[in-house]
């Protein structure tokens, strides 16, 4: 059974054409770098497989059933600039969200659950922040605390939308060896992710996507410059000169 399916999606936002007629299969056990330019639609896909938003032409099975089936092996990391960080909540508080899925409506969470996060916290080196509001972090850490609920929901699927993205170097090395581990015990993982030079070092399977597939498969024969020309066109002499592209 592949861990994600998606045939013929087409996503549309006030008329305009975002996604067209994706086709993919998505298998277990790997870390997946979705690849594109802006605007390519590579949060559209993470929030049409997520059930987030309306659809206009596809079929998606995840785990072999419709998304609301299986909603809570599913885990989602979103862009920092979805996230309200001046919630009054705490880093404790985000990261036992992630057992919630688990709970009945009236059930509460306990010490299993509250060992399951701290776990979490220790595993991404910030058990002394669980006390700290979240807007009172830092980039790093803020990332950290997101991939730590998802972490505590012992997911089966993970979803990383720019986990990287006002991280240090240090933080950055030890996010994707904490997804590769995961990788390594059967999880699935996908990583929306801006920097070409690190792709080859990052992700095993690569998905390239500008508003259609370009290419998916594994990075070694897929991420080849061929297919990184007709994902970004033009934009790929910017990103030669500042240095982003690097094969």
């Amino acid at each position: 059974m592949k861990s994600i399916e998606v045939k013929g999606l087409s996503v549309s936002y006030e008329r305009k054409r975002v996604l067209t007629n994706i086709h993919l299969d998505i298998d277990s056990g790997h870390v997946y770098g979705v690849i594109g330019p802006n605007g390519a639609g590579k949060s559209t896909l993470f929030k049409s497989i997520l059930g987030l938003i309306d659809i206009n032409a596809g079929h998606i099975k995840v785990l072999g059933k419709e998304i609301n089936e299986v909603r809570k092996h599913v885990a989602y990391v979103p862009q920092k600039d979805d996230v309200d960080w001046s919630f009054p909540a705490t880093v404790m508080d985000i990261v036992m969200m992630g057992r919630y899925p688990f709970k009945g409506i009236f059930e509460r969470l306990n010490k299993g659950d509250e060992e399951i996060a701290l776990r979490a916290l220790e595993d991404l080196g910030i058990p002394d922040l669980r006390d700290r509001q979240i807007g009172q972090l830092s980039g790093g850490q803020q990332q950290r605390v997101f991939l730590a609920r998802a972490l505590a929901q012992e997911a089966e699927i993970f979803f990383l939308d720019e986990p990287f993205v006002g991280v240090d170097i240090t933080t950055e090395e030890k996010i994707i060896s904490l997804l590769k581990n995961l990788a390594s015990q059967g999880k699935t993982l996908l990583v929306v992710h801006h920097d070409l030079s690190t792709v080859h070092e990052y992700f095993d399977k690569s998905i390239l996507l500008n508003q259609r597939l370009i290419a998916y498969g594994d990075t070694e024969t897929t991420f080849v410059e061929e297919n990184i020309s007709k994902c970004y066109g033009a934009q790929l002499t910017i990103l030669h000169k500042t240095g982003e592209f690097g094969l």
